[in-house]
This record gives structure tokens, C-alpha cells and sequence, in this order.
């Protein structure tokens, strides 16, 4: 069965619109309670619900809850929380599956529903396709009797939960303690968390990105527009910048100097500190094909390998847990470290660069500029005609620019999982080369839409 409501993260689209309205988030509510439930054996099953700050939130935090209790699941209700709050929280308090509600790094008209299984881990694309398989065939029979709806709570301590866990990952012996540091929360999930856990490490905190009002997530501020960080952190003369995305599982740092140092660095820094301390499992780190070459080099020179998998952090975490790796991410800045959390968490790869910082004496500069990037150029193009662009296009386009590129670079066309763009990336030694190539390849998508 071909998916319709998956995909790379969850279900995402903009808010009100299938397929993100009340009616299917009810229905997919009953799907995945149906689906969980009877595993666990429990006689009251569980579900943890987390979202985001956009207002479409509360419309779809309602409906979810009443699909669970329409199936007999009771939920609890954790509010305002970081996505790997959420995986933790589920593990937690041994629910049955967990939701977050958000679209990330999207602007606030977007939502999507993220799901985890009992173990905090994302689903794997067989149970989102078996849930989703279950979602238009709800029936009288799976319905509570009404003495047996699910009853719904909420976790007044879930953010004092998050906190002590992230805390905790930080190296034992270290503090924050005569660091200034500027976090940008981006009006998002980590607006009274983030600063929190800085602060309670000894930094100085220069909160920014921490009036969500429903509307402002990821405008302007936070892992997508970390322009706004880097002016701060020189304006107040800071140690570093860390800029999350709407639900804080992806990390944008910057620099003493306010340069905007992105996920590629931020694993090189963090693969070389574990291998000398012996932290690192397996050969390297997984990454996507988005990532630099300049990386994989990096790695190479360092006796580690780079393993590339599909573009989304969920399939960086599959390689990761089939061949027992604890690191990985990607370039986009989701890094995701096993033996501390189930999901990227831009919080705690934060504290992990500054441990690192710390531990060695050196400044923020000098443990993230470890290698040369090869010259990369990213271009989203948006497709503003739905299946205008087909994947025979797309082919004959990245065939066109590999005949250009031969064997001194590397290109990747694809279309977005979460929105209605394509996505080129070219790099190759030759700047001008690629630049033109990418060039090329926009103005036949554009002419193609006009048409």
C-alpha cells in the first residue's frame, strides 16, 4: 500500500488542511491505540502527548485525546515540550506510545504528528504503514464501552523531568560557570527549557526566541535563521550561540566570532573528543548523503568511516541501532547521540560541545573548525505545481548535472519529505563550476512550471 499520510517525519502539512486536521489526528489517534495497545498487556494502556507552540496545537492536542479515550487509552498531557522530551518521557512512565505535535523547523501555519513506540525510538516505516492501514477502518468494535473511555491528565513536572535528564548527560566535575552564552529557543518547545538548563549549569544565560505567541515559531530566529544569534553573540560579547528549531531536536551553533558553525562540524568535533576517550562505538559516525565531503575526509584521516544513509534523521538512527553505533546526525544539525537520548536533541549536543570546550581549554572556534569544507551549494526550489516535477524529470536532471560535474563532485536532487520543495545540493572543488550547474537546474524547474 502506497503511504499517504507518512512520511520521512511523521505526518506533516499545513494546519486544517488534510492531512492534518482534527478528523484524521482522531482517527490516527484510534489507529496507533489500536495498533500499541494490545501489545503492552496493560489493563489501562498509555499515551504521553507533547507539542509544539503553534495555535494549531491545541486543535490537534483535543482531538488525539479523544481518539485514545474514545479506545479506552488513558493519555497524559505534558504541554509545551522538546521533542526528545517526549521519547524520554515515554520511556518514562512506560506508556504505550508517545505524540509530539509539531512541524519542526516549519513555520507556524504547518503541524505534523510525530509518533513513538513504547521505547522512544520513531517508528519504523512498516508500523507507520501498518498504522496507517488501520486508520479508515475504524469500526463499532474497537470502541470503549463507556465505562471503560480513557481518562485524560496532565505531568505538572514534565519540564522539571526533561531538565534533570539533560543535566545529567553534562560531564560530572564540569560547570557552565564564567560562560555567556546567547540561546536562541525560536519561539518554539524549548522557550522555558533551554535557558533553564544553561542557567542551571552556571552560565549566563541571553535568552532569545522565548515569547511564543502561536504565530512566531521559527520566524526569524532559531536553527533556521541564525543570523539574528550570531549579531548577539558579538553585540554582548559571548563564548558561543545555540540556536534550536521549533521542537529542539536540531542545533545550530555559532561561534565566538558570531560564524555559524553547522551539523557536519558539530559531529566532527564530537566523533574526535569520544574516540580519544573511548566513547565512540563502532568504526565512525552515520550520516546522510547530504553531508561534505570535507567530512568524510576529516573522518578518514582519523581512522573513522562515514557512513551515509537516506536523507532524515530516522534512517541516520535505524544505521545506527542495526550496527551499533552511538553517533550520528545530520548536516541540517540533528545529532543524535544513542547513549544519551532516542532522537536528535539540540540541547544536549550543545552541552556536549562545551564539555569538550571546556575540558580541552579551547574556545568555540577552535573545537568546531576541525576540517575544510569542500565547496557545497544547498538551493530548495519550490514546487508550486503539485506533480509538475516526476521522478523521470528529476532523474534527467541529476543525470544532465553528473555529465557536467564528472567524477570532481557529487549531486543530489530529491524532493522534500516535509514541504513542497525540491532540494539540489552540488559540491565539487570547482565553486563556479557548481554554482552554474545549480543555476541551470532552477531555471528548467521554473520554466517547467510555467509552462
Amino acid at each position: 500500500m502506497r503511504r499517504k499520510l507518512f512520511g520521512t517525519d511523521g505526518v506533516r502539512g499545513t494546519a486544517n488542511e488534510e492531512p492534518v486536521t482534527a478528523e484524521t489526528a482522531l482517527k490516527l489517534a484510534m489507529a496507533a491505540g489500536r495498533y500499541f495497545a494490545p501489545v503492552s498487556g496493560k489493563q489501562r494502556p498509555l499515551a504521553v502527548i507533547g507539542k509544539d507552540t503553534r495555535l494549531s496545537g491545541y486543535m490537534l492536542e483535543s482531538a488525539m485525546v479523544a481518539g485514545f479515550t474514545a479506545i479506552g487509552m488513558d493519555v497524559v498531557l505534558v504541554g509545551p515540550m522538546v521533542t526528545p522530551g517526549v521519547a524520554m518521557l515515554t520511556r518514562s512512565l512506560r506508556a504505550d506510545l508517545g505524540v509530539m505535535l509539531s512541524a519542526s523547523h516549519n513555520p507556524y501555519s504547518d503541524n505534523g504528528i510525530k509518533l513513538f513506540g513504547p521505547d522512544g525510538f520513531k517508528l519504523s516505516d512498516e508500523i507507520e504503514t501498518s498504522i496507517e492501514n488501520l486508520v479508515n477502518t475504524v469500526e463499532d468494535g474497537v470502541r470503549a464501552k463507556s465505562d471503560e473511555l480513557g481518562r485524560a491528565r496532565r505531568l505538572d513536572d514534565a519540564a522539571g523531568r526533561y531538565i534533570e535528564t539533560a543535566k545529567g548527560t553534562f560531564p560530572k566535575g564540569l560547570r557552565l560557570d564564567g560562560l555567556k552564552l546567547v540561546i536562541d529557543c525560536a519561539n518554539g518547545a524549548a522557550y522555558n527549557l533551554a535557558p533553564r538548563v544553561f542557567f542551571e549549569l552556571g552560565a549566563e544565560v541571553i535568552p532569545l526566541g522565548v515569547n511564543p505567541d502561536g504565530f512566531n515559531i521559527n520566524q526569524d530566529c532559531g536553527a533556521v535563521a541564525p543570523e539574528g544569534l550570531s549579531e548577539a553573540v558579538l553585540l554582548h560579547g559571548a563564548h558561543a550561540g545555540i540556536a534550536l528549531d521549533g521542537d529542539a531536536d536540531r542545533l545550530v551553533l555559532v561561534d565566538e566570532f558570531g560564524l555559524v558553525v553547522d551539523g557536519d562540524q558539530t559531529m566532527a568535533a564530537i566523533a574526535t573528543a569520544w574516540q580519544t576517550n573511548n566513547q565512540l562505538k563502532g568504526d565512525g559516525i552515520v550520516s546522510t548523503v547530504m553531508s561534505n565531503l570535507g567530512l568524510e575526509r576529516y573522518l578518514f584521516s582519523k581512522g573513522l568511516v562515514l557512513h551515509r544513509t537516506d536523507v532524515g534523521d530516522r534512517y541516520v538512527l535505524e544505521y545506527m541501532r542495526q550496527h551499533g553505533m552511538n553517533l550520528g546526525g545530520e548536516q541540517s544539525g540533528h545529532i543524535i547521540m544513542s547513549d544519551y537520548a532516542t532522537t536528535g536533541d539540540g540541547i544536549i549536543a550543545a552541552l556536549q560541545v562545551l564539555a569538550i570546550s571546556l575540558s580541552k581549554q579551547k574556545s568555540m572556534s577552535e573545537v568546531t573548525r576541525i576540517f575544510t569544507p569542500v565547496p557545497q551549494i544547498l538551493k530548495n526550489i519550490t514546487i508550486e505545481k503539485p506533480g509538475s516535477i516526476g521522478s523521470e524529470i528529476i532523474k534527467r536532471l541529476q543525470e544532465m548535472a553528473e555529465e557536467r560535474i564528472k567524477d570532481n563532485g557529487r549531486i543530489l536532487i530529491r524532493k522534500s519529505g516535509t514541504e513542497p520543495v525540491l532540494r539540489v545540493m552540488i559540491e565539487g572543488e570547482n565553486r563556479e563550476l557548481i554554482g552554474r550547474v545549480v543555476d541551470d537546474i532552477s531555471t528548467e524547474i521554473e520554466q517547467r512550471q510555467n509552462v
